[in-house]
Order: structure tokens, then sequence, then C-alpha cells
């Protein structure tokens, strides 16, 4: 890991784990920094203007879609197998 990482590439680092919907363990994995590192940075740099309110809501509401997303995907899933199965079932 490096050492000495600049103030841009921290507040970068925590819009991009605030934002993306990515797991923090992501983004750190893919910035080749530590969990606890990214998790101290994010808690520094929370309250300050890193990511625009806007921005915020946003993330927040892309959450929501994948959450909605994976039920409609799982919903569908058991769908297709409940039709599967009704159709091989013999009158």
């Amino acid at each position: 890991m490096v050492t000495g990482r600049t103030d841009e590439f921290r507040k970068d680092a925590v819009r991009i784990a605030l934002t993306s919907g990515l797991t923090r363990r992501q983004v750190a994995d893919d910035l080749g920094v530590g969990l606890s590192t990214l998790n101290k940075w994010v808690t520094a740099h929370r309250d300050t203007d890193v990511v625009s309110s806007e921005d915020r809501e946003l993330a927040r509401e892309n959450e929501r879609l994948r959450r909605e997303n994976r039920i409609l995907k799982e919903e569908r899933d058991i769908l297709k197998k409940a039709t599967q199965f009704f159709a091989s079932q013999k009158p």
C-alpha cells in the first residue's frame, strides 16, 4: 500500500465510496488502499463538500433502484420456475 496519498486522491476516494454504489471494500480494493484507511477518509470528509447533496441524492436513488431491480429479478426467476413446473405437469 502506498502512503502519502494526496488530498485530492482522498477526496476522490471518498466521493467514489459515497456515490458509486460499490461497497467500501470494493472501492478500497480498486484504489489499492486499506478498508480502514478508506473508512477514516470517509469519516474525515463526510461533512465537507466533497460530495454534493445532489450526488448524495442520486447515490441514494441508485441504491434504491438496485435493490428494487434485484427483488424484481428474484421474483421473475421464481415465476419462471413456477411456469416451468406447471407446464411439466400432465393433466
